[in-house]
C-alpha cells in the first residue's frame, strides 16, 4: 500500500494579458483626465492665442494723425481757447517677459492728453512701462482677467507720474510670442 500525498494547489498567479489589459486601461483614463482638466482649467500659452486688442477705425487715424504730438481729429481751439486734447503714440515696446524669459511681448500704445500733448513725459512714461513689463510674467497676462490688471497697472503708473495730465491710455496692439 503506497501512500500518496496531495499538495494543495498553489495559488493561480494571474495571466499576463489580464495585467497588461488592466494598466492599458488605467493609461487611458490618466490620459483622458489630464486632457480634461488642461482644457478646461489652462489657457493655452501658444503664440496663436495672443489676441491682438483691435481699436476702432476712427481710434487707429486718430492715432496716426496724433503720432507727431499734433492734435487729434478736430485739433481746433475750442470757444474758451483751451487747446484740445491731444494724442501721441508712443513707440512700440517690445521686451522679455520676467518669466519666462524666452517669451516676448510687443505693445503699441497712444496717450490722450487733456491739453498740449508733451512728448517728454510721454518717452518718461514709455521708459517706465517697459521697465514694468520686464517684471511681468506671461502668467499674470493669461486671460481677459490678465489684460485687464494689465491695463490697470499701466494706467495706475501714468496717472502717477502724470499728475493728470494724462486722461487716457490707448492699447493699439498687444502681442505675446
Amino acid at each position: 500500500m503506497s501512500l500518496t500525498t496531495t499538495e494543495p494547489a498553489a495559488p493561480k498567479k494571474p495571466s499576463i494579458v489580464v495585467t497588461a489589459g488592466a494598466i492599458a486601461v488605467l493609461s487611458l483614463l490618466g490620459l483622458g483626465g489630464g486632457w480634461f482638466v488642461g482644457n478646461t482649467l489652462l489657457v493655452p500659452a501658444s503664440p496663436a492665442a495672443a489676441t491682438p486688442v483691435p481699436a476702432p477705425a476712427e481710434l487707429a487715424a486718430a492715432a496716426v494723425e496724433g503720432a507727431h504730438g499734433a492734435p487729434a481729429a478736430g485739433g481746433e481751439h475750442g470757444a474758451a481757447g483751451a487747446a484740445a486734447p491731444s494724442l501721441i503714440a508712443l513707440d512700440p515696446i517690445v521686451t522679455n517677459l520676467g518669466y519666462p524669459t524666452d517669451k516676448w511681448i510687443r505693445l503699441e500704445l497712444a496717450l490722450q492728453f487733456t491739453g498740449p500733448g508733451d512728448t517728454s513725459l510721454a518717452q518718461d512714461l514709455h521708459q517706465e512701462m517697459l521697465t514694468y513689463l520686464r517684471t511681468v510674467s506671461l502668467q499674470q497676462l493669461q486671460g481677459p482677467r490678465g489684460f485687464q490688471y494689465l491695463r490697470d497697472d499701466l494706467r495706475e503708473i501714468v496717472d502717477l507720474r502724470s499728475k493728470g495730465r494724462v486722461s487716457k491710455v490707448l492699447f493699439r496692439t498687444f502681442v505675446i510670442e
